[in-house]
């Protein structure tokens, strides 16, 4: 790291040096005890620039505050069977790690339908799995090997993905917004596997508008990327549907235990049965509510929204082109 990236970090240690309490109290939980690699994810992603990476988390810190982000592992999804089908719909699981101890983070992009549950409770799911990973997965990870490990790797399938997928664009721009503004630089690569004709087109479009930083962070797999990720993690880690060729859905493709995006995944049952003993010895200062807490999201940075408006610009001319039978036309973003 050269002489102007250190005096760029001191720089905005500085500055947040001077917050007060309780956004210290909340930077805390943010870095796990590491905020000297924090403030560089923060600088990273508004390209090195103090002022900019200076207020990009001071937003952070006061929409953990206002929304209650700290207390969030204490607030869970009841009852167990709407959590159950938040887990069916909104697939996401955590098969293991990379052989350097990175979590593997698996996504059913394609066969996520987001249509059990409210908004709200799709985008509460999504903050806890983020914050579980911050403070319970990656401080494990540090622990066991050693060393700062505060970066995960995602794979993403798109088995399934349909011009439908259109529908689910504000939620998703929901959710990239929180990540992008909130969770920065969390993700060391994006694994893309089980890749359509629809993904294939929209990525050409969209590749160009991505910072060349994101842009070199995806690969984009063949079939179901399982040599290639072989490299990096061990069998076993392996995402269900990665584990054999023409394996077809993320869905269908295994039973059990060995679906990570499952409920009764050893990873969703850690998960949960934590967020329900935090909520217990909660439950002596004040009494447990059902109900999903609702978060004000940011507004998404431009990038964002052209990226989205382009998406949806590309899957309208795949259906006019496909004679698709698919009335859109009320959709906006």
């Amino acid at each position: 790291m050269g002489t102007a990236s250190q005096d760029a970090i001191k720089q905005l240690s500085v500055l947040i040096g001077q917050v007060d309490e309780p956004s210290k109290i909340t930077f805390q939980n943010i870095h796990q005890g590491y905020p000297t690699e924090t403030l560089v994810r923060f600088l990273k992603a508004r390209e090195w620039s103090i002022s900019k990476a200076h207020h990009m988390l001071m937003d952070c810190l006061n929409w953990r505050k206002q929304n209650h982000i700290d207390d969030i592992l204490a607030k869970p999804i009841m009852p167990a069977d709407l959590y159950r089908g938040i887990r069916d719909s909104q697939l996401i699981g955590m098969p293991g790690y990379t052989k350097d101890g990175h979590p593997v983070f698996a996504i059913g992009v394609g066969l996520s339908t987001y249509d059990k549950a409210s908004v709200n409770y799709y985008v509460q799911s999504h903050i806890q799995m983020n914050e579980y990973r911050d403070r319970v997965i990656l401080p494990a990870a540090t622990k066991k090997y050693g060393r700062h490990v505060g970066t995960c790797v995602k794979v993403l399938d798109m088995s399934g993905l349909k011009l439908s997928a259109l529908s689910q664009i504000k939620l998703l721009t929901i959710i990239s917004t929180i990540d992008d503004l909130n969770y920065p630089e969390k993700t060391e690569t994006y694994y893309i596997v089980n890749v359509p004709y629809v993904f294939s087109a929209c990525w050409k479009v969209v590749k160009p508008l991505l910072q060349e930083r994101t842009r070199r962070k995806v690969q984009v797999l063949q079939g179901c990327g399982r040599d290639e990720l072989l490299k990096i993690m061990d069998y076993a880690a392996l995402p269900h549907f990665c584990k054999r060729e023409g394996s077809g859905s993320s869905r269908h493709s295994s039973s059990g235990s060995d679906d990570c995006f499952s409920f009764d995944h050893p990873f969703h049952q850690q998960l949960y049965g934590d967020i329900k003993q935090r909520a217990l010895s909660r439950e002596f200062i004040a009494p447990l509510k059902q109900g999903s807490c609702h978060v004000e999201v940011p507004d998404p940075n431009p990038e964002g929204i052209k990226i989205a408006k382009t998406i949806e610009s590309e899957m309208h001319k795949l259906e006019d082109r496909n004679g698709l039978d698919r009335s859109l036309s009320g959709l906006k973003i």
